[in-house]
């Protein structure tokens, strides 16, 4: 019992080191650079308005830690310093944003805000990481379900990926990050694990759904060791959640042979070029806000709700492939064309090869059929058999499932071929 308990506190120890949240970190300083210990920093989530507080230590320095991922609005109060504030600050799922406030002398009442700073050098951590968002996604050509997916293929997050350097991808086939071996990935929702456990190369049998979405994180190269477990990429994906503005949305991302080009080189019955049916949606649609219960309940700030329905429907026709079907004549058991010469073989005697001849000593010929029912002993006790007379099988000797079966066969519609 004691060992179950603690595999069990380990693994819930792994679970959560899986992160899918961000940092903010920084130093606090007055006008002439001096630290500023006890700082009060508070950063508000743009989105939800959550709010999450720290101090600055005693040389200057502040960490906001597990911050979902969102845009946010950092503010730095201190007695005798005007009240610094930053906004659009985004963070990214496993990313670190370094925030250094430079206070200035005035009351508390007063406040300076900072719109924009020079990107620094990122210094907090060694690791080499792509963060997209979906609409970044969905404003490019980079997630289909055009002519360029194959068959089955719905929109994928993983696609994200060929917007990335050293990375090759193709759906359901091959994921190679840095030169790595292929499906050695590994995906995260929220930090949990999403990869497929039985074959990871099969990775849209348990993908999210796209629109569900808020961003990619892709870690490719030097990560911290918390997110192990991958050898060609860490794949973490961040959910979207409701916010206090209702927000929704409505898609469907259509594919149809009305709007390709028909195929060069080939002609339909009435005489033109021939479009292979095709026909793909990708509908549904999303909703999200903050909880609310007239009277009871308002979830401003504190609760809310998030759905999101996806739907991927397919129907696809080649129809300039050529196949072939039994002739009317084998329908109805006539194989007589089909009936060649005798079959000969080698002579032992050496010279001309000699005809061959079954144990009762008659011809055997080539694409004969045989009667099944007409098994006979020979005087060498091998058993033989008796071809059908003119290669002919009785419409008798058919069963009666297999003719319906055949019945249901397309019918020839070119001349036969050699």
């Amino acid at each position: 019992m004691f060992v179950a308990i603690s595999l069990f506190v380990f693994l819930t120890l792994t679970a959560f080191a899986q992160s899918d949240r961000g940092t903010i970190t920084g130093t606090v300083s007055d006008p002439a650079g001096a630290v500023v210990p006890n700082a009060q920093i508070e950063a508000r989530n743009v989105g939800t308005g959550a709010i999450y507080q720290a101090n600055s230590s005693g040389t200057g320095n502040y960490t906001l830690p597990q911050l979902p991922a969102g845009a946010y609005e950092l503010s730095v109060t201190v007695t005798g310093f005007k009240k610094f504030v930053r906004p659009d600050i985004t963070v990214q799922v496993a990313g670190t944003v370094r925030v250094d406030p430079q206070l200035q002398v005035g009351a508390a009442t007063e406040s300076i805000t900072v719109t924009s700073e020079v990107s620094q050098l990122k210094t907090e951590s060694g690791e080499l990481s792509h963060n997209i968002d979906t609409d970044r996604l969905n404003t490019l050509p980079a997630i289909t379900v055009a002519g360029g997916a194959g068959l089955g293929n719905v929109r994928n997050p993983l696609q994200a990926v060929t917007l990335l350097p050293g990375t090759a991808f193709a759906n359901d086939n091959t994921l190679r990050v840095n030169g790595m071996p292929s499906s050695s990935f590994a995906i995260r929702i929220e930090g949990q694990d999403a990869s497929n456990g039985i074959y990871k190369q099969q990775a849209q049998t348990s993908q999210a759904g796209v629109d569900a979405i808020q961003e990619v994180s892709v870690q490719t190269s030097n990560y911290a060791a918390e997110y192990g477990q991958a050898g060609g990429g860490y794949f973490n994906y961040t959910m979207k959640s409701g916010g206090n503005q209702v927000h929704g949305s409505a898609y469907d991302y259509i594919a149809n042979e009305f709007l390709n080009s028909p195929i060069p080189f080939t002609v339909s019955p009435e005489g033109n070029h021939i479009k292979n049916k095709q026909r793909r949606n990708d509908y549904g649609f999303t909703f999200g806000g903050p909880i609310l219960i007239p009277k009871l309940y308002d979830g401003h700030d504190k609760s809310f709700f998030f759905f999101n329905f996806e739907q991927f429907r397919e129907s696809q026709v080649i129809s300039n492939g050529q196949s072939t079907v039994p002739t009317p004549a084998y329908l109805l058991g006539d194989f007589s064309g089909a009936l060649l010469g005798q079959l000969t073989l080698p002579n032992p005697a050496g010279g001309a090869r000699i005809p061959a001849v079954d144990a009762l000593g008659r011809p055997v010929f080539q694409n004969a059929v045989y009667d099944p029912t007409s098994n006979t002993v020979a005087p060498d006790g091998s058993v033989v058999r008796t071809a059908f007379a003119g290669n002919k099988v009785p419409i008798t000797k058919m069963d009666p499932v297999a003719l319906k079966i055949q019945a249901l066969l397309p019918w020839q519609t070119r001349p036969e071929q050699c």
